[in-house]
C-alpha cells in the first residue's frame, strides 16, 4: 500500500524520488534531504544493511523512505526495482541515478583492464541506469511530469590516467542524458547530468586512500544543492544541462 502520509496535501501530485546508491555517501545524504522536505523516497543499494539503515533513519525523523536491496547491474532486478518502488510509494517522479562502480582497485591504466572488468563497469555506470530509466520513464512521459538524473563527474569531461573505464562510462552517461533531453523535449520530462565534484566517501577513498579528507565536500552540502535543483528551489533549470555542485556552492559563499 502507498505510503505518502508524509507529503504536502496541497501538492495535486505526491512528490516520489527513487534514488540509486542510497546506501550510503550521496545517496543517502539525498535520500535523508529530500524526506526531510516531504518527498517519499525509495533508496536502492546492493548491501540491505547499509540501506535498511538509511530507510530507518529517515523513518526515525519522521520521513517515508523504503529500501530495495538490489544491484542496478543485474538486468533481472530492473523491473522488479520499478514495480516494488511503485508499489511502495506510487508513480516515481524523480528518479536519480547515483550508483556508480570504478572497477578494480587500485585502478589499472586502460591496456592493463579486463574487457570483463570494463564490461562491469559499463553495466553498473551505463546500462543499467538505462535499463532503469527505460522501466520508469514511458510512465513519466505518458503523465507528463518527472525528472531523471544521471549523477556524474569530472572525469567524465577531463582524462586522468586510471580512471579509464569509470570516466568512459560517466562520459557515455552525460551523452545519454544529453540524448534523452533532446528525445524528450515538450514531453514534461527533464533530463540533466548532476557533476557532485570531490566529495568525502567510501568509493572516493577506495580510488584515492592518500587524498586529504579536508579538501572534499561533504556529501550533506552537495545532496542539499541537489534536492534544491530537483524541488525548483535554485531557479530554472534547462533539460539537457549539465550541472556543477561546485558552482551553486561557490555562489553560496561568495553572497
Amino acid at each position: 500500500m502507498n505510503d505518502t502520509s508524509n507529503i504536502d496535501p496541497r501538492t495535486p501530485t505526491p512528490r516520489t524520488a527513487l534514488v540509486t546508491g542510497g546506501g550510503r555517501g550521496l545517496g543517502a545524504a539525498l535520500g535523508r534531504d529530500l524526506a526531510r522536505r516531504g518527498v517519499a523516497v525509495v533508496l536502492v543499494a546492493r548491501t540491505a544493511s547499509e540501506v535498511d539503515a538509511v530507510a530507518e533513519r529517515i523513518r526515525a525523523d519522521g520521513g517515508v523512505a523504503h529500501a530495495l536491496a538490489f544491484d542496478v547491474a543485474d538486468k533481472d532486478a530492473i523491473h522488479r526495482i520499478a514495480a516494488l518502488a511503485a508499489d511502495k510509494v506510487g508513480p516515481i517522479d524523480l528518479l536519480v541515478h547515483n550508483a556508480s562502480a570504478l572497477g578494480p582497485v587500485p585502478m589499472p591504466i586502460l591496456l592493463d583492464t579486463e574487457c570483463e572488468d570494463f564490461s562491469a563497469v559499463l553495466e553498473t555506470n551505463l546500462v543499467g541506469p538505462l535499463r532503469l530509466t527505460k522501466a520508469i520513464g514511458g510512465g513519466m512521459v505518458v503523465r507528463k511530469r518527472g525528472t531523471i538524473v544521471f549523477v556524474s563527474s569530472d572525469a567524465a569531461v577531463s582524462a586522468y590516467p586510471n580512471w579509464g573505464a569509470y570516466g568512459v562510462s560517466k562520459a557515455a552517461a552525460d551523452h545519454m542524458a544529453r540524448t534523452l533531453a533532446a528525445e524528450l523535449e515538450g514531453q514534461g520530462v527533464g533530463v540533466f547530468a548532476f557533476d557532485p565534484g570531490e566529495m568525502d566517501t567510501v568509493m572516493h577513498k577506495a580510488a584515492l586512500p592518500d587524498a586529504d579528507p579536508a579538501t572534499l565536500e561533504r556529501p550533506e552540502r552537495v545532496a542539499r544543492v541537489l534536492a534544491d535543483l530537483l524541488l525548483g528551489a535554485r531557479g530554472d533549470m534547462a533539460s539537457g544541462d549539465r550541472v556543477l555542485a561546485s558552482a551553486h556552492l561557490a555562489r553560496e559563499e561568495a553572497a
